[in-house]
């Protein structure tokens, strides 16, 4: 038996071997200049009978289950007490459960009070995936990304004071050469104010479908940012980044040149150190052909 999925279907990289269960298609926002995930769809909502068809369907072909990710774009836009039935449903079918984990706009934490936030992880939501992407309002608007750092720093904080594991990307070049110095400024004072559990520093990649959007919004020149230059931005990323919680840092995506790993604040010298190496030896660069968003 195979679950029908609405096309195409995206996931985080570390959810590779959840069960995904499309609760809404597309994203309610769909305006972010870099990402065309969604731009092929128009955004709707799942009726409870097609999400609990599906979920009765997979509790008997997987009942070992221990990971659901809960799609599209933008599952939290949901209403608070359908996202709480849906939930409560998946636990109640699935016994070997260990998380349930999706995607979330900072404007969709905001919105929800904090007992329905508190609610929902309570019924078993255990994890947000939040793309800070910048902490520069500059860059941030440029990309018409709908949120600005304040808004982002608050909805991250807000989401973990109600229970909730935070997973925020952030993105490499996003500012292109002009803004390179704020864009990491900002976003490292982000990181700094909130302390998501899990960051993870993807580089911009400009499908061929979304480049021309980009371009546009940008409203001025957009130099991008050579490899070496990508390196800079990681290290004065992890240079200013100053927290005492824990942060397990993962540089290591298919669009990134370089790979870095580590756990803030106690990797973090030994990160800097890695990438003064790195610039020593740019045969352990990603090839340009197999790199990717």
């Amino acid at each position: 038996m195979m679950l029908n999925y609405d096309a195409p279907l995206y996931r985080p990289p570390s959810e590779s071997k959840s069960l995904i269960f499309q609760i809404t298609i597309g994203c309610s926002f769909n305006e972010c200049s870099f990402c065309d995930m969604y731009r092929s769809k128009e955004y709707s909502e799942r009726t409870w009978d097609e999400v609990k068809a599906e979920i009765d369907m997979m509790a008997n072909s997987l009942p070992d289950t221990k990971r659901v990710f809960l799609a599209d774009g933008d599952a939290l836009n949901l209403d608070s007490e359908y996202m709480i039935k849906i939930v409560k449903y998946i636990k109640e079918k699935f016994s070997k459960l260990e998380r349930i984990s999706c995607y979330a706009m900072p404007m969709n934490i905001l919105k929800k009070t904090p007992e329905e936030l508190k609610k929902m992880n309570e019924a078993g939501l255990d994890m947000f995936y939040l793309g800070i992407e910048s902490g520069s309002d500059i860059v941030l608007k440029k990309v018409t990304k709908g949120a600005i750092a304040k808004t982002i720093t608050k909805s991250v904080n807000k989401a973990k004071e109600a229970g909730y594991i935070m997973s925020c990307m952030i993105i490499l070049g996003l500012g292109g050469r002009t803004y390179s110095k704020e864009h990491i400024k900002g976003t490292a004072e982000v990181i700094s104010a909130c302390s998501p559990q899990y960051v993870g520093a993807l580089t911009l990649y400009l499908e061929k479908g979304i480049k021309q959007e980009f371009l546009d919004k940008f409203e001025e020149p957009f130099i991008r940012i050579n490899d070496d230059e990508s390196l800079e931005e990681l290290h004065g990323l992890i240079s200013q980044i100053e927290t005492k919680d824990e942060i397990v840092f993962r540089a290591n995506h298919g669009s990134n040149a370089y790979t870095v790993k580590g756990i803030f604040p106690q990797d973090k010298q030994e990160m800097l150190d890695r990438i003064e190496w790195m610039k020593q030896h740019p045969e352990v660069m990603r090839p340009e052909g197999l790199r990717g968003f």
